[in-house]
């Protein structure tokens, strides 16, 4: 039997034929959600929201009253899932160094394929001898 006041989350009945009774817990979710302004100042877009995220930083808004204010370095206005272009971040040159690799790969291969050539031709003209 239950307990008065609690909700049930799930019943998952064993394999012994009792059941498992899981409780959810009460009042963990937050309550005090206030207006809150979220600006991606890269991309120059900002949406008014209700939020409880804590911040000591204010904005003037488009209706003029002021409200909190919380910085993003992505939103969907400049994330390029949701914008369409591809953009490379190169940290520390990675994309750089990759290219780099990438050639040097090509140029050994040439060069494995151009002295197996010479090989070859080198051992056929010793054949006709």
């Amino acid at each position: 039997m239950l307990t008065q006041g609690l909700s049930v989350f799930y019943v998952d009945k064993q394999q012994t034929n009792r059941y498992n009774i899981q409780i959810m817990k009460q009042k963990i979710h937050p309550t005090e959600y206030r207006p809150v302004v979220f600006s991606d100042e890269v991309a120059g877009f900002a949406f008014l929201t209700q939020s409880t995220a804590q911040t000591n930083e204010t904005i003037k808004w488009e209706d003029g009253n002021e409200y909190p204010l919380i910085k993003m370095h992505i939103s969907s206005a400049s994330h390029p899932f949701f914008t369409g272009e591809e953009k490379i971040i190169d940290t520390e040159g990675r994309v750089d160094r990759f290219k780099a690799k990438f050639a040097a790969a090509e140029a050994r291969k040439v060069a494995l394929a151009s002295k197996a050539i010479k090989a070859k031709a080198t051992k056929a003209k010793k054949a006709e001898k």
